[in-house]
């Protein structure tokens, strides 16, 4: 194998969705250097204090565009449109994909000039499963025949093209096996149900608007290159998302991959036991939010979406727990380093006032949305929702902008399992199963 050029991840507010793409990297041979917005802002990918080459390639994983770019700051945002403008590349999945676009008050990176479109309805956004893709030709799409790969999306945002020198490397043709909205498999409806649905009720919940509206775009932005894609294509035992992924990699840093395919993530199945190194505290986290996750899928409110990801009833803080279940996973994965037990020593009070304060009202809230779900039908009015609203609220934060006692949990979690990887590199994290 040839001489790997360093490939550069933005660690900031990615959760799952940075394992996942930094999984996917070291799997398929790509040694990658996690950077945080500061980092960046002060001019990491350049490594000109480092007297290097400038990083090949920069990705971008999913999660908040909003939050990445609060992150970045106006310093880091600069960082990377000069990076990318001098000959750098940008890769961005999903939220990733997002930051790059031009939004409004100049919250994104504005590499491309599309903006992100808005869905018709508010629901449709929740869209997850694999798509039927229509590739369009050119350097960076593989060579699919008449074949329509399959590409798998996980609440995926939408282009708005706003014209400018953008090329489409891939359109939505529908949707294809294990394609949800929501909690509703679409496979377990039958056709003619949606359309009654749409007449007696007024609701839509097809995903036919999605039909030939851009999935993946590139364009140049001076001297360098953006892709930008709302497939995830580094999702584990994808096949033809991985072989787009390793077309791009390939293309973008003049590099084979040492591996065609991104191996199956099994960590909601396989439990395995912390290594005796591993922080008692940390591995009593890992019994403890397996045991809450178990609660809920045992209560039907949560449910195995893939080995790798929890579903969830509407209006449930499954995307928070998994967030903070994949984390305490490949935190227990790795052995820490100097950098990573002195961080742990200085915030494990705090940690361990987190773990109580959450676990003391997590368990109370989902059996009470239970209760609320059971009521619901006959005794409308019974139980407060804005109670448990706040609830949620206060113990899970929210989806996608954090807060709440499991965000602060999250953030000390991730910032200990950052300094674990950078001590030791993603190797390790690479066995998670």
């Amino acid at each position: 194998m040839n001489s790997v050029p360093p490939i550069a991840m933005l660690w900031d507010d990615s959760h799952i969705w940075g394992l996942m793409s930094l999984r996917a990297l070291g799997s398929l041979g790509f040694p990658t250097r996690l950077l945080k917005g500061q980092d960046i802002a002060q001019g990491a990918l350049l490594r000109k204090q480092a007297g290097g080459e400038p990083y090949a390639l920069l990705v971008v994983p999913g999660g908040s565009a909003q939050l990445k770019a609060e992150a970045l700051g106006d310093a880091g945002k600069r960082a990377i449109c000069d990076y990318i403008r001098q000959g750098g590349c940008y890769l961005g999945f999903c939220g990733g994909a997002g930051l790059a676009l031009t939004l409004p008050q100049s919250r994104g990176l504005g590499l491309c000039p599309w903006r992100r479109a808005e869905y018709p309805q508010r629901m449709l956004h929740l869209l997850s499963g694999y798509v039927q893709a229509e590739p369009c030709p050119n350097a960076l799409t593989p060579d699919w025949g008449n074949h329509a790969p399959s590409l798998p999306v996980w609440w995926p945002g939408r282009f708005s093209n706003s014209g400018g020198d953008v090329e489409v490397l891939a359109r939505y043709r529908g949707p294809d096996r294990d394609f949800w909205i929501a909690d509703i498999a679409l496979d377990s409806v039958p056709k003619r149900i949606f359309e009654e649905w749409k007449r007696l009720y007024g609701i839509n919940l097809t995903a036919d608007f999605l039909a030939d509206t851009e999935l993946m775009v590139t364009g140049r932005y001076g001297k360098g290159r953006y892709v930008l894609s709302y497939s995830h294509l580094e999702t584990p035992d994808s096949s033809e998302a991985n072989a787009w992924l390793v077309h791009i990699l390939k293309a973008l840093t003049c590099v084979s991959a040492a591996s065609e395919s991104v191996p199956a993530w099994n960590f909601l199945f396989k439990r395995k036991t912390p290594d005796p190194g591993i922080p008692p505290l940390l591995s009593e986290l890992l019994s403890r939010i397996r045991d809450l996750v178990d609660l809920a899928m045992e209560h039907r409110l949560f449910f195995a979406r893939t080995p790798w990801l929890v579903g969830w009833k509407q209006g449930l803080p499954g995307a928070m727990c998994n967030n903070l279940l994949a984390a305490t996973v490949a935190s227990c994965s790795v052995l820490p380093g100097r950098e990573a037990l002195r961080f742990w020593s200085e915030s494990e009070s705090e940690i361990t006032s987190l773990v109580e304060s959450f676990f003391a009202g997590a368990e109370g809230y989902l059996l009470a949305a239970r209760l609320m779900e059971t009521m619901h039908a006959s005794m409308t009015g019974v139980m407060d929702r804005g109670s448990l609203v706040r609830e949620r609220d206060r113990l899970f934060g929210h989806p996608m902008l954090g807060k709440g006692i499991l965000g602060r949990l999250l953030f000390l979690l991730e910032e200990y399992l950052y300094l674990c990887i950078a001590d030791r590199g993603c190797r390790e994290v690479l066995l998670l199963e």
